[in-house]
């Protein structure tokens, strides 16, 4: 039986964070197949999505910007907007990983996290929805938050911390901005092949330790994550809001 495909993003745009790799490209790449013309906002001008995307015959623009920086963060999706002509879905993916114990970890690299996954996350969304209200777009956003915004991390106390954060943050646009006719929610990925899991791989204990504690036995793909993603955009999910969808194999189940 043929697979029905409907690309419901049809003449829309969107933007992505962090899509130079792993979920971040997958997501980029996903709404392309949706439809989607795609902003990505990258802090360098790497990776091979834009050829990907433009294969599949919808435009794209590269925004460099760095988001630690909130006033990079706002110009990124202002010139997304301007270069694209409109913008009508946000995906707040970009997000950096400390690890080190928490007695180690300094504070230049604890705000460094928080800085970029949480301070990033909320001026990037609040920048589209100030776009969405002035324009009268009933536009969706999504966060990118972990298994960790439900609870901490051994050696990664930043980046739990950060990621709690990035949940509540969600609720609280999705409380402000919903009557503003604006879906907001989130996916909590579980463990992910990626190259920021890379080195826990590559532990061999490590990972059996982990891949032993997902009922489906086996980490997620990016493109997984991705079409999670894709859901929560779609007009199937057009009563989902304030939302983390956990996309984690069972991992929180155990």
């Amino acid at each position: 039986m043929a697979e029905t495909f409907v690309p419901f993003l049809a003449g829309e745009v969107a933007l992505v964070t962090g899509t130079s790799r792993g979920i971040g490209r997958a997501i980029a790449v996903a709404l392309a197949r949706l439809g989607a013309d795609i902003g990505l906002v990258q802090r360098e001008a790497t990776g091979d999505a834009a050829a990907e995307i433009a294969e599949l015959g919808r435009r794209t623009h590269l925004a460099e910007a760095d988001l630690g920086d909130p006033r990079a963060a706002d110009q990124a999706v202002a010139e997304v907007a301007e270069a694209l002509g409109r913008l009508d879905v946000c995906v707040c993916n970009a997000g950096v990983i400390h690890r080190d114990a928490a007695l180690d970890v300094s504070l230049a690299d604890f705000e460094r996290v928080l800085a970029v996954n949480v301070t990033g996350a909320f001026a990037v969304s609040r920048a589209a929805a100030r776009l969405f209200v002035e324009r009268g777009i009933a536009g969706r956003i999504v966060h990118v938050a972990s298994v960790t915004s439900y609870h901490g991390s051994v050696r990664a106390a930043a980046y739990s911390t950060s990621k709690g954060a990035v949940a509540q943050l969600t609720r609280s646009e999705a409380n402000e901005w919903g009557p503003l006719g604006i879906r907001v929610n989130a996916v909590a990925p579980g463990w992910v092949q990626t190259e920021m899991t890379g080195a826990l791989r590559d532990d061999e204990s490590r990972f059996a330790e982990i891949t032993g504690r997902i009922p489906l036995g086996r980490w997620a793909t990016p493109e997984e994550v991705a079409e999670a993603v894709s859901f929560l955009v779609s007009p199937a999910a057009r009563y989902v809001h304030g939302h983390l969808l956990a996309v984690d194999g069972g991992y929180l189940g155990r």
